[in-house]
């Protein structure tokens, strides 16, 4: 039988720690929360892999390091009403939940939408809540959100997302250009969001987050 709860340990230990996440409440969160019941069935026995792993229509899950990381610069606090953009199956929604007040997770893909809430729900995660729509619009109605986070690449930051940012607010997103990837740790001052360098990661780009190309001749 596999000891998931060492192996949880282990992924701290080894992938989290080392890369400069201190942050208690998010190792917290990553000790506490079981991966390996937010992953496709089939992949579980990779769930605390360092390595993103798949979830099916072209999304993944970001590895620990990668998403640690993000959490860690977005600097969550227990009154923070946030925005996780991309929620799949619901692991980084149950993280966020440990910290903050509440979280909504958007999802635009029905099925993952509906496995991510029944696998929170069976977490006894009652502080966040699965909506389903196109993750480049957020969600609106229970904007200003206080944080966002946004689970992929994006090469382009939607202007939805920003409306429904509060002035002050923090949002964390991992920007690919060409084969490179940089997470950013953007803030909202005076209804302008001011980006600054956090560190290089990989992921695909999440639908509707891609550059609009201008056709040339």
């Amino acid at each position: 039988m596999t000891d998931f709860a060492q192996r949880r340990t282990m992924m701290v230990d080894s992938q989290v720690r080392p890369n400069d996440v201190t942050s208690y409440p998010v190792i917290d969160a990553m000790l506490h929360v079981p991966r390996e019941q937010f992953v496709p069935d089939a992949r579980r026995d990779v769930a605390y892999a360092g390595q993103n792993i798949e979830l099916g229509a072209g999304r993944v899950l970001l590895e620990p390091r990668t998403l640690g990381k993000m959490m860690e610069v977005l600097d969550l606090q227990s009154g923070d009403l946030v925005l996780n953009v991309g929620a799949g199956y619901g692991y980084t929604a149950a993280l966020v939940a440990m910290i903050a007040q509440a979280v909504v997770a958007v999802e635009d893909d029905p099925a993952m939408a509906a496995e991510a809430q029944s696998r929170l729900t069976a977490q006894d995660v009652f502080n966040a809540a699965v909506v389903t729509g196109p993750l480049n619009q957020g969600y609106a109605s229970q904007a200003p959100y206080d944080a966002m986070l946004i689970e992929g690449a994006i090469e382009e930051f939607p202007a939805a997302l920003a409306e429904q940012l509060r002035d002050g607010g923090r949002v964390v997103a991992l920007f690919r250009e060409g084969n490179l990837g940089t997470v950013r740790i953007g803030r909202k001052v005076e209804g302008r969001i001011n980006w600054r360098f956090a560190f290089n990661a990989g992921a695909p780009v999440l639908p509707g987050f891609e550059k609009v190309r201008g056709f040339v001749l």
